[in-house]
């Protein structure tokens, strides 16, 4: 029969009421983690535009003084998005870009775009987006789509130009006319050769002998007067050549005329044959790219070079309807005009007409009369040219200044790039990004400390499993141990079996129990050295060293004991302290590759950086990952081992005071637990 006393119920009652509290607190943690996990992870695809599409990532543009500095108004206009290797998973889209979505910030409305460049083989993509209200000063944010294999491409080119915007030329055609991207369809009349490498994609040579003609029609005419006009394009002068037509447009005695002298800029305007022309500053280098731009408006002209004003030319265009001419001028050298006849002199009273020379008064009128300006022809403009524009409206400068800056190799501080975030998995948003940009030596690490981790886990589960049942059986032995009709007497003349189960106070049940009780060995170290000593099976008299022999036999199995309580945990804290100096390590490593890396390729933004520096994190990650949850085992089950340490030893004071009590040559008569002395 089990004997249940109060001091049992108590100690398994204390015991289990500490092991729910500390699950339930567990528990607790574990859900407010994954909840917070969870909320990480699942906040970014709240407001996905469209479940099919598995990937997104947030496109800002910066304007403000942090970002590209941009002062001026801007409203919609169309921002050029280039996509690499560094910024964009070419592997996750279709192959001609046909998935790509652009939102806008509010994750609802679907964007204008159409692609000027796509080769997802050499990894780059020229993508322009027609970007409504946008703000000087600001950021605004937009989503980039991508990654649905079933999307039907929707590129649109013609509405990614508002209706003012006359004519605009990428040059990215082989063998035939330069297209027009705009809903006008003012295609070139002639076929210019491609210049590869050009800024943006394929851009057009010239050879300053043979201009591009674009056409004459009604949707190019110019109306004159105060009417706003705009004309924008990226240069790259071969060389420093003195007047060279860059846009060349002419009707008799009106023109309009932008071209370099000796590599400056100048803008050239003719009204009835009256010839103004900007003053020059600073020319640009040959062999370099540039942003020029002409901004007409209420009777000035103004010149933008790289999206700074340049030059300012008080004068109005003329009303136009010609052929214009790109890289050569309209004025052919074989077509300047000669000096014409002097006109015959006025009859005189009589009705006869005076001989040269003969009216005295005829002269000098003749000379004071001012010549007539001579329009000169210019020589045609050779260099390389990019991303044409025209439009019947004066820009503001802080389109041009977007333009220039947007349209550059180096637009980082306009444009920037989030990482990838994706749907439907756990490892959604950015952490699917820094994964993927682990390097072979930071998964190297990571495994290391994975298999530390699963090694402080199993041995944490199995040292509270070990504790939590030696505990029971402690408190069970010292319930049968501490009965009031227990005889310790019967370790020396008592059978094995009485020995084994307490003068029978443990039963079948109790016996594998017991196999987890250090209480019980060191009973039973006891038992066995009174044994030994009791010769016949009296009762043995034992000497002050016997009991001090008993004792030594009695501590060394407390060293055993405790042996077997820290058994492994020698584990975490080899995880507490080696886990975050290997994820150090990892972290190391993976930034040294990463700054190596950078500097082969020459490719020194953000978006190069951050991926790998971020990913090189997550061996720190990993290693306090190991580290944390052991230091919080390892402090715990420290504190269960002392107390049952304490338990042991406490323990061994008793058995050896019992044993000096009943077993010394000055021992009184035996007494009974419970019975009085009289």
């Amino acid at each position: 029969m089990t004997i249940e006393t109060n001091d049992v119920r108590g100690a398994e009652w204390g015991w289990s009421r500490g092991a729910k509290n500390l699950t339930k607190a567990l528990t607790k943690t574990g859900l407010l983690a994954a909840l917070g996990g969870m909320l990480l992870t699942a906040t970014p695809a709240n407001a996905w535009w469209n479940d099919e599409w598995q990937l997104r990532k947030k496109i800002t543009i910066d304007t403000s003084a942090a970002g590209a500095n941009i002062t001026d108004p801007i409203g919609t206009t169309p921002l050029l998005v280039r996509l690499h290797t560094g910024n964009f998973r070419f592997n996750a889209t279709k192959e001609d870009g046909g998935d790509l979505r652009f939102i806008a910030g509010d994750d609802k409305t679907p964007l204008k775009y159409h692609i000027e460049k796509f080769d997802a083989l050499l990894g780059e993509a020229l993508v322009w987006v027609s970007v409504p209200n946008l703000q000087p000063g600001a950021k605004t944010e937009l989503w980039l789509y991508y990654g649905n294999k079933k999307a039907m491409a929707t590129a649109d080119s013609k509405g990614t130009y508002d209706a003012d915007t006359q004519l605009v030329y990428h040059f990215a055609e082989r063998g035939t006319v330069p297209l027009d991207s705009t809903v006008w369809g003012n295609n070139a009349q002639s076929v210019g050769q491609p210049a590869d490498g050009a800024i943006i994609g394929t851009g057009l040579r010239l050879d300053g002998r043979t201009p591009l003609t674009l056409p004459s029609s009604s949707a190019l005419a110019l109306a004159g007067g105060t009417t706003g006009w705009t004309w924008s394009a990226w240069i790259k002068p071969a060389a420093a050549q003195p007047n060279t037509a860059l846009y060349s447009r002419r009707d008799g005695g009106n023109a309009v005329v932008i071209g370099l002298d000796n590599g400056a800029p100048f803008v050239e305007v003719a009204n009835a044959g009256a010839v103004q022309r900007s003053t020059t500053a600073a020319p640009v280098a040959p062999n370099s790219w540039h942003h020029v731009a002409a901004v007409a408006g209420n009777g000035r002209v103004t010149l933008y070079l790289d999206g700074n004003a340049y030059a300012v030319l008080d004068a109005a265009l003329p009303a136009l309807n010609t052929l214009a001419f790109v890289g050569g001028d309209a004025l052919a050298p074989s077509a300047t005009p000669t000096v014409a006849p002097a006109a015959s002199p006025a009859p005189l009273a009589d009705g006869s007409t005076p001989q040269a020379g003969t009216d005295p008064a005829a002269a000098p009128a003749a000379e004071a009369a001012p010549a007539a300006p001579v329009a000169v022809a210019m020589a045609g403009f050779a260099g390389d040219i990019d991303e044409l524009e025209i439009s019947k409206v004066a820009r503001s400068a802080g389109v041009i200044r977007l333009a220039a800056i947007g349209q550059g190799l180096d637009n980082s501080k306009l444009v920037a790039f989030s990482v990838d975030e994706e749907t439907g998995s756990w490892l959604s948003g950015y952490f699917a990004v820094i994964l993927k940009s682990v390097t072979l030596d930071g998964w190297v690490v990571i495994g290391i400390l994975m298999v530390m981790a699963v090694i402080s886990w199993m041995v944490m589960v199995d040292r509270a499993s070990y504790l939590r049942r030696q505990a029971r059986a402690n408190a069970r032995f010292m319930a049968c141990y501490n009965s009031v009709d227990f005889d310790l007497t019967l370790m020396s003349h008592g059978s094995q079996e009485d020995v084994a189960t307490l003068g029978g106070r443990l039963n079948n049940k109790d016996a594998a129990l017991m196999r987890s009780s250090s209480l019980y060995r060191i009973y039973h170290i006891a038992a066995d050295e009174i044994r030994r000593r009791s010769g016949q099976g009296g009762m043995p008299v034992l000497s002050s060293s016997s009991i001090a022999a008993i004792r030594a036999a009695l501590d060394g199995g407390v060293v055993r004991e405790s042996q077997r309580l820290n058994r492994l945990m020698v584990m975490l804290t080899i995880a507490i302290s080696g886990g975050p100096f290997l994820g150090l390590l990892g972290t190391v490593v993976g930034v040294m590759i990463t700054f190596a890396a950078i500097a082969a390729s020459g490719d020194v933004n953000v978006n190069a950086i951050a991926p790998g520096i971020a990913a090189a994190l997550v061996a720190t990650v990993a290693g306090l990952g190991v580290a944390i949850p052991a230091l919080f085992g390892y402090n715990y089950l420290i504190s269960q081992i002392k107390n049952l340490t304490a338990d042991v030893q406490v323990f061994v004071d008793d058995v050896v005071t019992r044993i000096a009590e009943l077993y010394t040559t000055d021992r009184p008569a035996p007494l009974r637990r419970g019975q009085a002395a009289e």
